[in-house]
């Protein structure tokens, strides 16, 4: 495997889709454009925030093919390959390798609830395939955590390079930070600058889709050493963040992307449904508060 550098901003772009529900390219197109015109350090493809569990393999194909041709050498693409299954999730992982992704994103089984010993098996399993890996740790989502010494044997793993730390608190960052080299990936949005602080390597965070350079900027300012510029940035971003999860992922990040015509729909595809009215007037309010068009 190409050693790749995982460290940074990463965005899980949204599946943008025309209003009879079929995938819109162009607006995907023009979404992974503005991203990387922020110089965010990768894009990931079937995240949940791109509802993964409704579009299908031939669409990720598709949606991978034009981040690899925008992202170029400028950004890594990942792709999303993880299941409850795990002959899919090795089936999934050897057509990422295939289309040229440059890692792929496990998510921990969901619903099944393996022990331990199954989740390690897992992993193991997946990484035979070649493809540099990144854990998903999300027990809110998957209904199991990985208890510590599951995290450590499936960083121990050469082929898993990283992992994305979901479990809504910092306890697994402060421990791994300090025994392992691997990237620790912040992804609960709101506790990235505490992340990135206590020597995470980073985020895949949803809510950068919106103003993405300041993201960008924060990291950098983080790594610099200049922790007050950091925080100022940072907390300009949190208003923004809280009410992009006031309701279920990715409905309020589309309707706020369309609201700047960033994408042209805020569609969504069953069982999702658009936002309130009444969140839309908040966020069109701190859109505008915060310098990004709104209307």
């Amino acid at each position: 495997m190409q050693p790749v550098d995982f460290a940074g901003i990463s965005v899980p772009p949204v599946t943008p889709f025309h209003n009879d529900g079929s995938v819109d390219f162009d607006s995907y197109r023009k979404l992974v454009r503005h991203l990387l015109g922020a110089n965010v350090s990768g894009v990931v493809v079937n995240g949940t925030t791109g509802e993964s569990p409704t579009v299908s393999w031939h669409e990720v194909e598709q949606l991978t093919a034009i981040a690899l041709d925008e992202a170029g050498t400028k950004a890594r693409v990942i792709v999303g390959t993880g299941s409850n299954d795990t002959a899919s999730t090795i089936q999934q992982t050897e057509r990422a390798k295939a289309i040229g992704a440059h890692a792929a994103l496990v998510v921990v089984p969901y619903y099944s609830r393996p022990s331990q010993a199954g989740l390690v098996a897992h992993y193991r399993r997946v990484a035979e395939v070649g493809l540099p890996i990144i854990a998903y740790n999300i027990p809110y989502r998957t209904g199991v955590a990985l208890d510590p010494g599951a995290l450590r044997e499936i960083l121990d793993l050469p082929a898993v390079v990283g992992l994305k730390e979901s479990t809504g608190g910092l306890g697994n960052t402060m421990d791994l930070v300090a025994s392992t080299k691997k990237a620790i990936l912040c992804g609960e949005d709101l506790l990235f600058f505490a992340s990135v602080c206590l020597g995470g390597a980073g985020g895949i965070l949803a809510s950068a889709h919106i103003h993405p350079g300041e993201f960008v900027a924060t990291y950098d300012d983080l790594k610099r050493g200049d922790l007050a510029r950091a925080r100022a940035r940072f907390l300009r971003l949190v208003p923004i963040i809280k009410l992009l999860f006031e309701e279920p992922n990715p409905a309020p990040l589309k309707w706020a992307l369309a609201a700047q015509g960033i994408i042209a729909s805020p569609a969504l595809r069953l069982p999702l449904v658009g936002i309130s009215d009444g969140l839309k007037d908040r966020l069109a309010a701190a859109l505008a508060l915060s310098g990004a068009t709104a209307g």
